[in-house]
């Protein structure tokens, strides 16, 4: 997926008060246990770029897949070499893809101004599908709604923009990754600093529109100077299992090479590295040089599906070459250490 890049120093936060809260997430099902982790990943892409003059022709990249109505629904950024779209493919097994085209496009007369709908995550909320998806300049985070999928409708202003002066996501939020938990919405976003330091915090919602960042924010920052993540993180995707809140969170280093990192919290608050490095890296051409965007479905495991953006380009935004791929997440029983 396209992580976004603020430039310059015209961008000022947008002003008002931004609702602050503390709070935990409700303690994750079974007993902690110690647990190592390992991926095996499909050698070839699942979902690939489209044909010249598609919406998709220059990058796929960020899928989001659910479950509905026994089927699986892959809500996926495309770029067109101008414009990032949200589009719609369609599977029952999670390799074999159908593609519906794009189903989610920015608007140049609202708030989202005319470059990027896309980047988002979705749920299926009684019946219907949700969207939190990245928009605007300087970047929010909008939400839409649809009943099959491929007709939406947008709420009219961002449901979450950025922080106040000073703040660690001053200026922008983006990568939103929302899960459901003891009653409330739980939204997982990538936050940008005055510095253009990208870190990773949380916010809380009862209905999934009204939204209250967590005053401590934020909840994971950058590794240390040659970690394989110093240079900003992105792109979480959270999950429960052996009495921990897991999160696969993208890194990038100062090459700007992508790689996925492991991180685990028994509140969904206070996070810890599970290791110093990376935990997926490309190991085939098309993915050489960017790993990124994870997307796991937490009812297929374990071992669980993880689906993630590749690309062959090392760049912090757009023309990568991306396309989609598929591993499996196996449990095992060594530790893994920091």
């Amino acid at each position: 997926m396209k992580l976004w890049w603020v430039a310059g120093g015209g961008l000022l936060a947008l002003a008002g008060c931004v609702p602050y809260a503390g709070f935990t997430l409700p303690a994750p099902p079974g007993t902690p246990a110690e647990v190592g982790f390992r991926f095996e990943v499909q050698p070839a892409p699942v979902l690939a770029r489209g044909a010249p003059g598609d919406f998709d022709a220059v990058d796929a990249l960020n899928p989001s897949v659910v479950r509905h109505n026994g089927q699986l629904y892959n809500f996926y950024s495309g770029y067109d070499g101008r414009t990032w779209h949200t589009g719609l493919a369609t599977s029952l097994d999670g390799v074999r893809w159908e593609k519906h085209g794009r189903v989610l496009s920015p608007d140049p007369r609202t708030w989202e101004g005319g470059y990027i709908a896309a980047n988002g995550t979705a749920l299926v909320v009684d019946g219907r599908f949700w969207s939190w998806y990245q928009a605007g300049q300087p970047p929010s985070i909008g939400l839409a709604a649809s009943a099959d999928g491929r007709s939406w409708t947008k709420r009219p202003e961002p449901v979450l923009k950025p922080g106040p002066r000073g703040s660690f996501d001053e200026r922008g939020v983006a990568d939103p990754h929302v899960i459901r938990a003891g009653g409330f919405f739980y939204m997982y976003y990538l936050g940008q600093d005055r510095a253009r330091r990208q870190s990773l915090g949380v916010a809380r919602s009862p209905d999934g529109v009204a939204w209250r960042k967590l005053r401590s924010n934020p909840v994971l920052e950058p590794g240390p100077a040659g970690a394989f993540d110093e240079n900003g993180l992105g792109e979480p995707a959270v999950w429960t299992s052996h009495g921990y809140y897991w999160m696969l969170y993208t890194g990038r280093d100062r090459a700007e090479y992508r790689r996925l990192g492991l991180a685990r919290s028994r509140d969904g608050v206070r996070w810890e590295r599970l290791t110093g490095d990376a935990v997926l890296e490309g190991a085939a051409a098309w993915n050489a040089k960017v790993v990124c965007d994870p997307s796991i479905d937490a009812e297929s495991g374990p071992p669980w599906r993880v689906w993630f953006g590749g690309g062959d380009v090392a760049r912090p935004d757009e023309n990568l070459n991306g396309q989609i791929g598929l591993a499996l997440l196996h449990p095992g029983d060594a530790k893994l250490t920091k």
